[in-house]
């Protein structure tokens, strides 16, 4: 919000030595961020000049150009006229107009520019004539700004016109303006209104609320009012779009009147383009007092206007010339509850626009639903001043006095007259009073605010204070729809009483368990990954059904497992994520195409698992604690969203260089991985081959614990995703649930004894058939082999004639120990048998010679 100095001391007693720097620290006092102080762009000599010869001469480009004679005055140094080339031709010797000498620096669109005597057109111009968007007091570039013509009604002004006078002052070029961020929940500060208020807190000093007189002099609704009728049929959360509607005629307006410099001079510094002049007084209106206004054409309107909801299908073209299909949930302004004429709070229809042709106007001044407006805005993508406005809450006590305003205004420099036709329909629900204990401010801050000051500061934001002893009930202003809780409150005492009175005490931390056990897990996952040279990523979790169909999956399965999200950051991705790998693939794309050929990744995030039909959680009232019923219900509505762990690698995990070949990453280096994690949680997997999407066939392994708990799968992603991505060849990675790996670490670790007495090795080559795992058979070994059986590895894979079509042989290498004794020979040879017959009859293994 921009608010001009001049325009702030209207309503507040703004220290005449006060800068813009000194206003914007009081705001930023009371919790009003400062953005910037502007002031006009022109910088340097700009002063009056008198136009004293004009000579015009045509140039062989086509184009005719004024060498002009100009009294600048002594600004010049000399007191000798000044000679500029100028092309424009609306003045005349005599007139008065504004010269930037050359060193002055003037606004444009690429940046400052500097003014230097140059020669053009056969002449050294010293100077320039300005227009006025040369000057950034509005957007007139067709001529020179003539001073007799824009101070024509205001003679003081016009007396200052003498050549060699400083033009800056003169102009208002000199005027400061501050700009402040306004925050969602201080709606009221987005007009001079609000910021005078807000500033009088700050500083102390007298606040003159202008709605007051308004109020006053506004006269009481009419039989004889335009009729208005709200028909609001789908309110939202229980709230009606509109609760109250005012309008005011004037009759006999001259709507080519121009607007008042003054009124243009303050649009533009508060960053508005001025219009006309019903355009400019409803903008005017709404920038001082916060309430938006919109002005109709009587003449296009029926005899009614209906406020009702869209219906499906309906279609308005609003003011911005752009047809726009309507939502059931928009709120419309309707001329007899059938011709849409506007889109409520958001932007009027072209329809009933104020033209030229324009005698008799409507004054509409309503309040709306913040949340209705809000939607409607977003969901057309059309801010406006208006939607910020009342999406952030507007005075719903401000419509009189505010059409009591602008009626007076186009009454005074439009020449038209107020009709008595006074409409005021509907009943804002008044503030709800919030109780709340004397000391609460003291208890929630901890600085000691007595009594008195706790109701001062309350009365002095506008709330009403009735109580006795330790209890107050106070009721907000309408300005602040805000204030609901004894907590807005308290924050109300602490930002007046002020900030900087509030110690700053290092709180001391209550003691704590430390990290929780899955807390643990995922540090201990993510050092064991980076110490193998995996880089860990965040992805968005929002994926397409085009990227679930590139990974080979059942899309219709997959998106029936999530959710969709209502409003996604892109059409594109509306679902959360069902796998880490959906997302993960992203990153890997990413640093390949920029060049990063060698890549190891690897990402803990959550995911979406519905078990079945996805449940339809509540709507609650922002800024108030649901009931107990209600929190159970939204909690019920979340999905299930376990952690998952995802890898990806590609390109090679061992360098080439003088030492020698490289190696790609493959199947086995994410296996390894898997090992690593399951030593380091103290956790029994178990790897064995599958055949599921995105993995290649034959290069796919499932993982579980020793229960039979899949934990996921790894494998050399399949070529079709491979190319449908654009991911290198070979790329290699794996999925798994971390949480399900969580709750199996979660378990004592106790340290084996160390066994003193020697081991004894045995090596068996068995005979099955290809498609039986060498992981199965190793199980068969360690059932059969017994409690003595320290380890079994596989250190061999042969297929060949020697051991017929279909067969493999595979070599384990069995160790043996006992922690009582040395073991001998024979127990040794007995272990192995056992082993073996173990092997053999689960899987008809053969033992080799």
């Amino acid at each position: 919000m921009r608010v001009p100095v001049d325009w702030l001391r209207e309503y507040v007693e703004v220290p005449s030595e006060a800068t813009g720097q000194d206003i914007a620290a009081a705001l930023v006092s009371v919790g009003l961020e400062e953005e910037a102080v502007h002031t006009g762009g022109v910088r340097g000599p700009l002063v009056v000049g008198r136009v004293l010869t004009m000579e015009p001469e045509a140039h062989k480009n086509g184009k005719t150009v004024n060498w002009c004679s100009v009294d600048v005055g002594a600004a010049n140094g000399t007191g000798e006229p000044q000679g500029i080339v100028c092309g424009a031709h609306n003045f005349a010797p005599g007139d008065h107009v504004v010269v930037v000498l050359p060193g002055g620096v003037l606004p444009t669109p690429d940046g400052p520019l500097e003014v230097s005597a140059r020669r053009t057109y056969g002449h050294v111009s010293a100077g320039m004539i300005c227009s006025e968007r040369e000057l950034g007091l509005g957007e007139d570039h067709d001529g020179i700004l003539v001073l007799e013509r824009r101070y024509a009604e205001d003679p003081d002004a016009l007396a200052r016109c003498v050549p060699g006078a400083d033009a800056l002052a003169l102009l208002g070029l000199d005027r400061e303006t501050v700009e402040v961020n306004v925050t969602p929940d201080r709606g009221y500060c987005f007009s001079v209104r609000g910021v005078a208020r807000e500033y009088a807190h700050a500083s102390g000093a007298t606040f003159t609320d202008p709605v007051q007189a308004l109020a006053a002099a506004a006269p009481g609704p009419t039989a004889s009012g335009y009729p208005v009728r709200v028909a609001d049929d789908a309110p939202v959360r229980g709230r009606a779009g509109c609760d109250r509607f005012g309008a005011r005629v004037v009759r006999g307006l001259d709507v080519a009147a121009p607007t008042p410099q003054w009124m243009r001079t303050r649009l533009t510094e508060a960053g508005m383009r001025p219009i006309s002049l019903a355009v400019d007084v409803t903008n005017y209106v709404m920038l001082g007092l916060g309430q938006p206004l919109h002005a109709y054409d009587l003449a296009t309107l029926g005899s009614e206007i209906v406020v009702r909801r869209a219906r499906p299908g309906e279609r308005l073209r609003t003011l911005d010339d752009v047809e726009r299909t309507l939502d059931p949930q928009d709120l419309l302004i309707t001329d007899g509850g059938e011709t849409p004429l506007g889109l409520a709070g958001v932007m009027g229809g072209a329809s009933t626009e104020v033209s030229g042709a324009t005698t008799d106007v409507l004054l509409e001044a309503a309040h709306f639903d913040p949340v209705t407006i809000a939607r409607s805005a977003r969901r057309h993508r059309l801010p406006s001043e208006a939607s910020r406005r009342f999406e952030r809450g507007v005075d719903p006590a401000l419509g009189p006095a505010a059409l009591q305003l602008a009626v007076e205004l186009l009454v005074r420099y439009g020449g038209g007259e107020a009709g008595e036709e006074v409409t005021d329909v509907g009943s804002p629900q008044p503030p709800a009073p919030v109780a709340m204990d004397v000391d609460f401010p003291s208890r929630l801050v901890g600085v000691d605010y007595a009594r008195g000051t706790v109701v001062s500061v309350l009365e002095a934001i506008g709330c009403a204070v009735d109580g006795h002893a330790d209890r107050l009930t106070v009721t907000p202003p309408s300005w602040r729809p805000d204030l609901r809780t004894a907590e807005d409150l308290v924050e109300e005492v602490a930002r007046i009483h002020g900030y900087a009175r509030i110690p700053s005490v290092l709180p001391t931390p209550p003691g704590g368990s430390g990290l929780s056990h899955a807390q643990r897990v995922r540090r201990t996952v993510a050092d064991v990954l980076a110490a193998r040279g995996l880089f860990e990523v965040w992805g968005a979790p929002f994926v397409g059904e085009d990227r679930l169909a590139a990974l080979g999956l059942d899309v219709a399965a997959e998106t029936a497992r999530t959710v969709r999200v209502a409003n996604p950051l892109s059409d594109e991705q509306p679902w959360m994520r069902p796998s880490l790998l959906a997302t993960l693939v992203d990153a890997l794309r990413r640093n390949v195409s920029r060049g990063a050929k060698d890549v190891a990744l690897f990402e803990v995030g959550l995911v979406t698992a519905l078990d079945g039909p996805q449940r339809a959680a509540p709507t609650v009232e922002v800024g108030v604690l649901p009931p107990p019923e209600t929190l159970a219900a939204i909690r019920e509505a979340v999905p299930p969203q376990p952690r998952h762990l995802a890898v990806l690698l590609t390109g090679e995990l061992d360098r080439a260089g003088w030492w020698g070949p490289g190696r790609r990453a493959d199947l086995g280096d994410v296996l390894e991985l898997v090992d690593a994690l399951a030593e380091a949680l103290a956790v029994e997997t178990v790897v064995t081959a599958d055949d599921v999407m995105p993995w290649h066939p034959g290069r796919c392994a499932r993982v579980a614990l020793a229960d039979g708990t899949v934990l996921g799968h790894v494998g050399e992603l399949h070529p079709t995703v491979v190319q449908a991505l654009g991911l290198p060849p070979r790329t290699v990675g794996g999925e798994l649930d971390l949480d399900a790996l969580t709750v199996a670490a979660d378990h004592p670790v106790r340290a084996r004894t160390l066994a003193t007495y020697p081991m004894a090795q045995s090596d068996v080559a068995l005979v099955v058939d290809r498609a039986v795992p060498a992981a199965a058979v190793r199980g068969s070994l360690v059932a059969g082999g017994g409690d003595l059986l320290e380890a079994v590895q596989l250190f061999d894979v042969f297929e060949g004639e020697q051991v017929g079509a279909g067969r493999k042989s595979l070599a384990y290498r069995l160790t043996f120990r006992s922690p009582e004794r040395t073991l001998t020979t024979e127990e040794v040879s007995g272990l192995r048998d056992a082993a073996v017959a173990a092997a053999a009859r689960d899987h008809g293994a053969v033992q080799r010679a």
